[in-house]
């Protein structure tokens, strides 16, 4: 039986990491993409054991031949489109990158299937913070978008052409809209990995603070190993379709503070009020946590919960992992790695 062939863009990041994972053990060949022009980390293909069964290609989200060539040579049954400029901080700063990267990006390689091979099965990388000041809670695959970063507004221009492809030339192109997603691969620059990672190392002698943006702020955390599974229960369907993938349970950035401060033993209290809220260590009086203003975001996103029902029920899709679960899995990481 012919193997199926795989192109995952941004394969190095912590979602391509466990999708080249998923589909290896499901007996695919998987091409991951890098740009020649930086130096890629395979630190994540490594620690999964997959780096050696992975075939890479030069691939820039920038020059239109390029991914073109690569497509043709390839000749993929499938493309997982994961690459992006994904921090929401970072977009607020370099808005015209973020969009060229993120918009005609996905752009460039929908018009690519278009012209080389319309067969191809297309995965878009669809983000929660699409519905950004969410008219309606939970936030399903009906509810409108208002996106309230530069890197919302890329990804929502890449969800529209992702379905204007679809229903123009009858791709098949999906977009998961993944609700926040972590793992023990997440890049440092995330919150959630900054708090393990933080309290990791002060746990082990470091004398660094963490200091945080908005504690307040309230997001629906999965695991990104549930998660990849859900993108390609999509491209196994007949018909193309776009799904809110999701736990349907939201919690504070305070509270994964507390359950990364509970697992790993501290003794602590929260003292103080608005600005000047931080966490201490009861034991010896030192802060451990403090609220810095340059972390907080321009136009802030308060509240993100989803509706997976339709994933639910057409993909046979679940969540698997729950944030305390999640919270460990990611801590147990920390403390085994020199950071």
């Amino acid at each position: 039986m012919k193997r199926k062939k795989a192109l995952i863009t941004g394969i190095t990041g912590q979602d391509g990491g466990y999708l080249a994972k998923l589909l290896i053990n499901k007996n695919y060949k998987v091409y991951g993409t890098v740009r020649r022009s930086t130096s890629e980390k395979f630190t994540n293909l490594k620690e999964l054991n997959i780096y050696d069964k992975i075939i890479f290609c030069d691939f820039d989200l920038l020059e239109l031949s390029n991914i073109q060539e690569t497509i043709k040579k390839i000749k993929p049954d499938e493309i997982y489109h994961l690459a992006a400029q994904s921090f929401v901080p970072t977009s607020f700063t370099v808005p015209i990158v973020t969009t060229d990267i993120n918009s005609l990006g996905t752009l460039r390689i929908l018009d690519s299937i278009k012209s080389t091979n319309r067969n191809i099965k297309f995965y878009q990388a669809s983000t929660s913070e699409m519905f950004g000041k969410a008219a309606e809670l939970p936030q399903s695959e009906n509810t409108p978008f208002y996106p309230r970063s530069p890197y919302g507004v890329s990804k929502l221009y890449s969800h529209w052409i992702t379905v204007n492809y679809r229903e123009s030339y009858n791709l098949h192109a999906s977009s998961g809209i993944l609700f926040n997603h972590e793992s023990p691969f997440r890049g440092t620059e995330f919150v959630t990995k900054k708090i393990t990672s933080s309290l990791s190392r002060i746990k082990k002698g470091s004398n660094e603070i963490l200091k945080i943006g908005n504690i307040y702020a309230k997001r629906d955390w999965g695991f990104a190993g549930d998660y990849v599974k859900a993108m390609w229960l999509m491209l196994q369907q007949k018909n193309a379709d776009d799904y809110v993938i999701s736990t349907g349970k939201t919690h504070s950035v305070k509270e994964f503070i507390e359950l990364s401060l509970k697992y790993l033993e501290y003794d602590y209290k929260w003292i103080g009020k608005g600005i000047n809220e931080r966490v201490i260590n009861t034991t010896n009086n030192r802060t451990l946590v403090k609220i810095d203003k340059k972390f907080f975001r321009p136009t802030e996103v308060d509240l993100l919960i989803g509706n997976s029902r339709k994933a639910i029920k057409k993909l046979k899709w679940k969540s698997e992992t729950n944030l305390k679960q999640l919270v460990k899995l990611m801590i147990d990481y920390d403390m085994n790695v020199n950071n």
